[in-house]
């Protein structure tokens, strides 16, 4: 007999709407207790957490199934989320399958943007975060080495990310055709992060000069406008100054609202004539959904963006195919590696089981 097994638990965008990824984002704060209850967990002895715009993933190793279960009700228990609605929605899957969705999710095959790039930073940071916490052992040290080299080969030698179409590159596009160029356009950024950069250099690229970064932290603001060639705004005063922009990215880690339906509304009244468009790439989203119910106003989030991008994905189903095979071939290698130190054979009871006949393997 054995015991233990590798396993993934979660959700992810494939059968969660954004409206329910929002619930079940990981604050920085509820991940932080998340993490401490879950290292006390007897069973589980191993585990990293993924918390992303598609999906919050558990990969772990564990000794049961109600192992994993009880994992599931701290989860579900810290986001006061329903089990009954998670379990509608849940991603479950054991050992081999689960390196195989590991190794896609970070090769970007089963991101909302096919291809994108983004994931396999977010994975490294989530396995380095468990390092740091130390709740990645031998096991998940070797699956996620070796799914960095999988993901990697995958985009050395497949053509997955040819032609990709990023969110920011998608939302440039939206804004062409919105305003025909942007050479003129007043674009804010709130949030200095990542995907923000990212975005508000898509709109360089494309033409845009006229840049205003935001940002909870003044002096983020200042550095991320230094980089950008930009200027910086206090974040208390982005609401009151909405009217002056004509694009307004969102990208914060704010857990509730930052651009609320009375203030677009505001604005409107002062530019009725110049529309407005709003990009939330927010997770929790940072602008109130109503505010497109609002004349002239253009409001895309991430669900919004991924449908527009779809129809890319078709000229990449053959490299698709290519991704998993090569995918494929590296989980069975992995699993046959991994298998004996995820479910260890019990030792025998006693010397006279060990050499009864049932307990010798037939001939």
């Amino acid at each position: 007999m054995s015991t233990g097994h590798l396993f993934v638990l979660g959700a992810t965008h494939h059968t969660a709407p954004l409206a329910v990824r929002e619930r079940l984002s990981l604050a920085a704060e509820t991940a932080a207790g998340l993490q401490m209850e879950l290292s006390a967990l007897a069973g589980l002895r191993e585990f990293v957490m993924l918390n992303t715009c598609n999906r919050v993933e558990f990969y772990g190793v564990a000794e049961t199934a109600e192992t994993v279960a009880h994992l599931e009700a701290a989860f579900c228990s810290r986001q006061q989320f329903d089990r009954t609605e998670f379990e509608k929605i849940r991603l479950t899957l054991r050992d081999r399958d689960a390196l195989q969705h590991l190794f896609e999710v970070a090769a970007g095959l089963d991101s909302q943007m096919l291809g994108e790039t983004e994931i396999f930073g977010q994975v490294k940071e989530a396995y380095a975060a468990a390092q740091a916490h130390r709740s990645a052992g031998a096991v998940l040290n070797r699956v996620f080495q070796k799914t960095f080299q999988a993901a990697k080969l995958v985009r050395t030698h497949t053509a997955i990310t040819e032609g990709h179409v990023s969110v920011a590159n998608v939302a440039v596009d939206l804004a062409l055709n919105i305003f025909g160029g942007l050479a003129d356009a007043r674009i804010l950024l709130l949030g200095a992060g990542d995907i923000g950069e990212k975005t508000a250099k898509a709109f360089q690229s494309r033409g845009a000069s006229t840049l205003t970064v935001a940002s909870r932290r003044f002096e983020h603001a200042m550095e991320l406008a230094q980089t950008l060639g930009a200027s910086a705004l206090p974040f208390d005063q982005h609401e009151s100054r909405l009217a002056e922009f004509d694009v307004v990215v969102g990208s914060t880690a704010a857990p509730d609202i930052v651009i609320s339906h009375a203030a677009v509304s505001a604005a409107m009244r002062k530019r009725p004539a110049r529309p407005l468009f709003l990009i939330d790439l927010a997770l929790p989203r940072d602008i109130d959904p109503a505010v497109a119910s609002l004349e002239n106003v253009f409001l895309y989030n991430l669900d919004d963006l991924a449908k527009i991008a779809e129809e890319n994905r078709v000229t990449r189903e053959a490299e698709m195919a290519k991704c998993r095979a090569l995918l494929s071939e590296r989980a069975d290698a992995l699993w046959r590696h991994v298998q004996p130190q995820v479910a260890p054979a019990r030792p025998a009871e006693s010397s006279g089981a060990a050499n009864s006949p049932a307990a010798r393997p037939a001939r």
